[in-house]
C-alpha cells in the first residue's frame, strides 16, 4: 500500500507539472488519469477492507473478553497467576467464595497469605518434581490452603510456567478447585500420617518434666513427663496424639514419646518417680514391657499415667496386661479423676496406686464449699483403697492450703513448678526441696502421704 501511495503522488505531480506538455493529447491524458485513479481506488478498497476486518476483530475480541469475564465470574474454579517471587498478579472472583479474599486483596501479596510456609515449601517442591517430569505444567497437586477465617481448605491445583515476555517477568498461572469432602479427608489423613512419621523418624520430640511435691514435707517426690513437639505450626501435644489416633499411629507415637521421656529421665535427680502418660489402648501393646525393661530407669520408679477420658471397652485385658509389670514395682495412676462419672468407674476397675485430681476441681477449691466436700470425699476414698491422691493444677497459695488441709498427699501445678526441658532446673527443684533434712525412713515415692 505504501508503494501505491507513492506512485499516486508521483503521478499526480507529473500531471500537474507536465513539463513536456505531453498531456495535450487526449489519449495520453486518459491513460495518465487511469494510472492515477486505479491506485486510489485500490487504496480505498484496501482501507475499507481493513476497517471492516478491524471492526470484525474488535467485535470478536469483545465477545471473547465478555466470555472470559463470564467464565471468571461464574466458574467454580479459581484462576490465578503469580510472578517468579510467588506473589499474586491475578486472581479471579472465585477466590472470595473459596478463600474469603477478594481478588484486589490478593494482588501483590505473597502466596503465604493463604498457604502456611511449610505447606508452600512442600507445594513448591512437588511443582518442581512435576515440572522436571512433565515439562512446563503440572496437574492435580493437592495443597492445604487457609481460609480467611482460619479454617482449612483442601484444593487441587493445576498450572504451568508463564514465560517472561514484553519486559514482564515470568511466573506461573493455573487453576484451583476445592476437593470434595471425602477426598479432602483422605488428603488430611495422608498429610497427618506423613507429619507424624517425620516426627517419629526424625525424633522431633522433647520431654518437659513438671515437679510433683509431697504436701506434707514439701519434698520433690516425682515428676510428670510431658511431650513437646518440634513443629513449625506450633501445635500442642494433645493435637498430635489426637491426630495419631485418628490415622492409626497412636501406639507408635506414644512409644516414641515414652522412649524420649525415659532417655531424658537419666538426667533427673535419683530416687524420684517418673509419671509417663499412656493411653489404655497402648497398655495392651505387646511391645510395651520390652520398651520399659530396656530403659535404665527401674520399674519401681515408673508410673504409667492413664487418662480416664479415653474409653476402655473391656477392663479384663487391660488389668491382665499390667499385672506382671505391677508385680515388679510398676505403679499405675489415673489422671483427671473427678471430672466425670467415667473417671470413678475407671478408678474402681483399675485400682490405681495414684489418683490425680482434675484441675477443674482444684481451681478455686479454697472458695467453693462443694469442691471442698468432693475433695475431702476423694481423699478419704483414696485412703481406703490404699492410693495416693495428687492434686493437679495448684496455682495459688490459697488452693495449696486448701488441698493440704483436706488431707491430699501430693500436688503439682504452676505454683509448685512449671514444666521444664532443662536438666539444671530439674536439679534445682530437688535441691530446693531437700534443704531441710528428711526423716531417715522417708521414701521418695508417692506413698500414702497424710490423710
Amino acid at each position: 500500500m505504501t508503494v501505491q501511495v507513492v506512485f499516486v503522488l508521483a503521478a499526480g505531480a507529473v500531471v500537474i507539472l507536465d513539463p513536456a506538455e505531453v498531456l495535450e493529447h487526449l489519449g495520453v491524458r486518459v491513460v495518465a488519469g487511469s494510472l492515477v485513479l486505479m491506485p486510489i481506488v485500490m487504496v480505498c478498497l484496501v482501507a475499507l477492507r481493513f476497517r471492516r476486518n478491524h471492526r470484525s476483530e474488535r467485535i470478536h475480541t469483545g465477545n471473547v473478553s465478555r466470555l472470559l469475564d463470564r467464565v471468571l465470574s461464574t466458574s467454580h474454579e479459581w484462576i490465578w497467576a503469580v510472578d517468579d517471587e510467588w506473589k499474586f498478579t491475578f486472581s479471579s472472583q472465585t477466590s472470595a467464595d473459596l478463600l474469603g479474599y477478594l481478588p484486589a486483596e490478593l494482588i501483590g501479596e505473597p502466596c503465604s497469605v493463604i498457604i502456611d510456609p511449610d505447606d508452600l515449601a512442600r507445594a513448591r517442591g512437588a511443582v518442581a518434581i512435576s515440572l522436571g517430569r512433565e515439562g512446563s505444567s503440572w496437574n492435580g497437586l493437592t495443597v492445604r490452603c487457609r481460609h480467611r477465617d482460619g479454617s482449612t481448605v483442601w484444593m487441587e491445583v493445576s498450572g504451568g510456567i508463564r514465560p517472561a515476555a514484553d519486559g514482564q517477568p515470568g511466573g506461573f498461572d493455573g487453576t484451583s478447585r476445592m476437593l470434595p469432602r471425602e477426598t479432602a479427608q483422605e488428603a488430611a489423613a495422608s498429610r497427618s500420617q506423613n507429619q507424624i512419621r517425620e516426627i517419629i523418624d526424625g525424633k522431633l520430640l522433647l520431654t518437659a518434666f513438671q515437679p510433683i511435691h509431697s504436701l506434707g514435707t514439701g519434698h520433690l517426690i516425682g515428676v510428670e513427663a510431658l511431650s513437646r513437639f518440634v513443629s513449625d505450626d506450633g501445635a500442642g501435644a494433645e493435637y498430635w496424639f489426637q491426630e495419631a489416633a485418628a490415622v492409626g499411629l497412636s501406639a507408635e507415637l506414644e512409644f516414641a514419646a515414652l522412649t524420649t521421656a525415659l532417655e531424658a529421665a537419666r538426667e533427673l535427680p535419683p530416687l524420684i518417680y517418673v509419671a509417663l502418660n499412656i493411653s489404655p489402648a497402648t497398655c495392651l501393646d505387646p511391645g510395651l514391657p520390652g520398651l520399659l525393661e530396656r530403659s535404665s530407669l527401674p520399674l519401681d520408679r515408673m508410673v504409667l499415667e492413664q487418662t480416664e477420658r479415653l474409653e476402655v471397652p473391656e477392663y479384663g485385658p487391660l488389668i491382665a496386661a499390667l499385672a506382671p509389670l505391677r508385680e515388679r514395682g510398676l505403679r499405675i495412676a489415673v489422671d483427671d479423676a473427678g471430672s466425670g462419672f467415667a473417671s470413678m468407674r475407671h478408678v474402681l476397675h483399675v485400682r490405681p496406686d495414684i489418683i490425680k485430681l482434675d484441675r477443674s476441681l482444684t481451681a478455686g477449691i479454697d472458695d467453693d464449699q462443694g469442691q471442698r466436700a468432693l475433695g475431702a470425699a476423694l481423699a478419704e476414698f483414696a485412703r481406703r483403697i490404699g492410693a495416693t491422691l495428687v492434686a493437679e493444677g495448684i496455682e495459688t497459695q490459697a488452693e495449696l492450703a486448701a488441698v493440704t488441709g483436706l488431707g491430699m498427699a501430693a500436688g503439682q501445678g504452676y505454683l509448685l513448678g512449671r514444666p521444664s526441658v532443662h536438666p539444671r532446673e530439674w536439679a534445682a527443684w530437688h535441691q530446693a526441696s531437700t534443704r531441710e533434712s528428711r526423716p531417715p525412713d522417708e521414701r521418695a515415692s508417692p506413698g500414702p502421704g497424710p490423710s
